[in-house]
């Protein structure tokens, strides 16, 4: 009976550890399957993970070559227009300079030398805006042709057109201007010189008043016009003299009188003093015909400066 319990006892104790040790490795293998399958997530959220950075480090280089891109062509289109304001600053100072030297020609008579020296500073300037325009077109080629290498052909040459158009209208405004501005400039040449010439003439008028002497002709044997009409009379027979009033009757006029503007315009003034023998006048001056008398009329303010009595028969 003992030894059967014994036996009892050992089989059990046998199963038990039998059991145990399934069990331990049942445990051990559900770990290891555990452990296989986290392995596998890893891998597989290693293998989702790779395509996305690889996308985002993608992503991340274009956004860096764009902005390099970006920066580049800022600093091409500063330099560019750095290049397009010194061409235009350049080509001004030659167009001033131009202006300058073609009215000093003006002032001094020489109008055909001023029309020259405008042509010519026009040219210059152009071919100085010319030259900066291709200047900054080859420093924005320059940098396309390095920065963006990978564009289409079709979007450069669009926007190259568009740019080249926008340079054509700015020289156009540029020169619009300038020649609107020379065209100023002359006009008020033009004006300082008639202002300058109607000064000169009046004071050239105030000295001749001056200088004008009504004995000293008369003492010129030349203008004997007394001793030539004896001898031509013909010549000093007019025909009827028309007063510009119709009421109007013949006044005896002394030297220093003033004369109405009408009596002195150009159809009574003798164009040929010399044909009567009277002597020629300059600056304001005009030998008139007033009825028989003939009287010498200051025509800028009137004055009768000098006259002869009965000339006319």
């Amino acid at each position: 009976m003992i030894p059967e319990t014994a036996e009892a006892s050992a089989n059990a104790a046998t199963e038990a550890s039998t059991d145990t040790q399934r069990r331990d490795r049942d445990a051990r293998e559900d770990r290891r399957g555990n452990r296989e399958a986290r392995q596998e997530r890893r891998r597989d959220r290693e293998t989702r993970r790779a395509p996305r950075e690889t996308v985002e480090r993608r992503n991340n280089s274009e956004l860096s070559q764009a902005r390099a891109r970006r920066d580049a062509a800022q600093r091409s289109e500063r330099r560019a227009e750095r290049v397009d304001r010194r061409s235009d600053r350049r080509a001004d100072r030659v167009e001033r300079r131009g202006d300058r030297q073609a009215n000093q020609a003006r002032r001094n008579g020489d109008r055909r030398e001023a029309r020259q020296i405008d042509r010519r500073s026009e040219r210059r300037a152009d071919r100085i805006e010319r030259r900066g325009d291709r200047r900054a077109d080859n420093i924005r080629r320059g940098d396309r042709q390095v920065d963006t290498r990978n564009r289409t052909y079709g979007g450069d040459r669009n926007r190259s057109y568009g740019s080249r158009d926008y340079r054509n209208d700015r020289r156009d405004y540029r020169r619009d201007a300038r020649r609107e501005y020379r065209q100023e400039a002359r006009r008020e040449a033009r004006r300082d010189y008639r202002r300058d010439y109607r000064q000169e003439a009046r004071r050239e008028a105030r000295r001749d008043y001056r200088r004008w002497n009504r004995n000293q002709w008369r003492n010129d044997r030349r203008y004997n016009w007394s001793h030539y009409r004896s001898n031509n009379r013909r010549l000093y027979r007019l025909g009827r003299y028309y007063s510009p009033y119709r009421d109007y009757s013949y006044r005896r006029l002394s030297i220093g009188f003033t004369l109405n503007s009408l009596f002195f315009g150009d159809r009574y003034w003798i164009n040929d003093p010399w044909q009567y023998r009277l002597p020629e006048v300059y600056g304001p001056y005009r030998w008139v015909r007033y009825y028989d008398d003939v009287v010498l009329v200051d025509i800028y303010t009137g004055e009768v400066v000098d006259v002869i009595y009965d000339f006319f028969w």
